[in-house]
């Protein structure tokens, strides 16, 4: 038993698992913010066209 306690082999993969996550939800994340800015640049440039254009 103390064999398999101090057996760190699978430790590894546990910790890329973990740093997958975080990447997968900062990636995430950042897509929903630059979504955003995206979305509000062109409805406002959009909101400036027809004001020029009357």
């Amino acid at each position: 038993m103390r064999e398999l306690w101090k057996d760190e082999a699978g430790l590894t993969t546990v910790e890329y698992a973990l740093l997958l996550a975080l990447v997968v939800v900062a990636g995430i994340a950042a897509w929903q913010g630059l979504g955003n800015t995206v979305e509000n640049t062109v409805s406002d440039s959009s909101g400036v066209i027809a004001n020029a254009a009357t």
